[in-house]
């Protein structure tokens, strides 16, 4: 048993002062608020609160920050460059990123991650000698890094879609694919649960997946991929992230891609949205009557120029929403957060667009449940012991009401890391030591 005592805590009802958090086999048993330090108390300084959720991330596109920002061009001219880091990748280099990346999203708050993976096999498309060996390397980084994972395990059946229909995969595109979808459930049956990982898995996007496998996925998914037959695990899926995506499906299904979705019955609670940024107001509304995610990554979509996906419309709708990581361009859950509101005044021109509770929830909870973690991301009892401190004396943060700390804070704000118990990250220093230099020597091997 360990008890953690926190001057101020954010408790579902609210900011509360003086709060003891027992928590014991990786869960807070306990939460009393109105209490005095005890003997014994590891004390939390500042505002305690649940550690972010990392909905979706892509790991290895860290490679790229500082290098493509000035670059011009698209989000599909900037593809070409994360496809030139995947030939430097192979079960050792790619642990080695993952493990300094997700250790970096630790230290800025996050406590589960996300990592939409479909990065399987070697360079020319041949198997590993374990077919899972690329999602062993990300579970063990995670584990190492003292990141909670769920691992969202992608098909990738086609190199595209146009007008004409969909394209066959470039030689790049050969090492995500397993060719069918039997093979790739076949390979995902093989991997085996952890502690504090879970599997998922993903739909890369209707231009990657035809129509006629759809349904086959998804069914796979509810069926908790062949590993329990009363649990479904999370879908995930990038949807609508460009305007060339729909004008592909619109032209060779007749639909868009949320309708394509719908009447292949892929669309449930289990399912997240990823992106979900140019939406028709049918759209949203066949999302938020099926009730699934939408997860926004606000910092990777405007450095990608892809637009500002209806946030609010969504949110009213039903659709629970959360945040993401995705490239890596930055790594700061509160950045993500507030963007969520401060894209919505751009294209509102009013502000208070959401409470401040609902974007607690959207940077916290939400993002919990859309893994898989429906008991994360909360201080209650039951609730698993993932939660972070934030500097109340920093230069951003001093004078701050503590509700709105979302508003001023940053990663380097964020002073200590509990992940089930463990206090991964004590004084701003994580338990690997600088994770500056675990960057540089993992990206020194990786870039193109």
């Amino acid at each position: 048993m360990t008890t953690y005592w926190c001057p101020r805590a954010t408790l579902p009802e609210g900011v509360r002062k003086r709060v003891r958090l027992r928590v014991e086999e990786g869960r807070i048993v306990e939460v009393t608020p109105g209490v005095d330090f005890a003997p014994g108390d590891t004390v939390l300084d500042g505002l305690v609160r649940p550690g972010f959720a990392n909905a979706h991330s892509h790991a290895f596109h860290r490679a790229l920050r500082g290098r493509t920002h000035a670059d011009g061009g698209t989000f599909w001219t900037w593809r070409e460059h994360m496809y030139a880091v995947t030939a430097a990748l192979d079960p050792l280099t790619y642990g080695a990123l993952a493990r300094a990346v997700f250790a970096e999203m630790v230290l800025a708050g996050y406590t589960v991650v996300g990592e939409f993976h479909y990065l399987h096999h070697g360079p020319d498309g041949v198997p590993y000698d374990d077919p899972n060996a690329m999602g062993e390397a990300l579970l063990d980084a995670a584990e190492e890094a003292g990141i909670r994972i769920t691992l969202l395990d992608t098909v990738y059946l086609a190199g595209g879609l146009f007008a004409s229909g969909h394209q066959p995969l470039d030689d790049t595109q050969r090492r995500f694919s397993d060719g069918s979808v039997q093979a790739w459930r076949e390979r995902v049956g093989r991997l085996e649960p952890r502690t504090t990982a879970r599997h998922g898995a993903a739909i890369h996007s209707v231009r990657a997946v035809p129509r006629e496998h759809l349904g086959e996925v998804a069914g796979f998914a509810r069926a908790g991929l062949g590993q329990s037959d009363d649990d479904p695990a999370p879908l995930h899926i990038h949807l609508s992230e460009q305007p060339g995506e729909n004008l592909a499906c619109e032209h060779f299904y007749g639909m868009t891609p949320a309708a394509l979705l719908a009447a292949e019955g892929v669309l449930s609670p289990d399912l997240t949205a990823v992106h979900a940024t140019h939406l028709t107001t049918e759209d949203v509304e066949l999302l938020g009557r099926a009730g699934t995610f939408a997860c926004f990554c606000p910092t990777t979509e405007r450095d990608l120029a892809d637009g500002i996906g209806p946030a609010r419309a969504l949110h009213d709708a039903g659709v629970g929403l959360c945040i993401g990581s995705d490239q890596q361009a930055v790594v700061d859950p509160f950045e993500e957060v507030r963007a969520i509101e401060l894209h919505e005044r751009l294209v509102s021109l009013e502000r208070g667009r959401f409470t401040l509770g609902e974007l607690d929830r959207i940077g916290s909870e939400t993002g919990y449940a859309s893994l898989g973690w429906p008991e994360g991301g909360t201080l209650r009892e039951g609730a698993l012991a993932d939660f972070i401190s934030v500097r109340l004396d920093g230069r951003h943060t001093a004078g701050t009401d503590p509700e709105q700390v979302v508003f001023v804070a940053g990663n380097h704000d964020v002073s200590d890391v509990v992940v089930g118990g463990r206090h991964v990250v004590v004084g701003g220093r994580h338990i690997l030591g600088p994770v500056g230099p675990l960057l540089r020597t993992a990206m020194s091997r990786v870039r193109p």
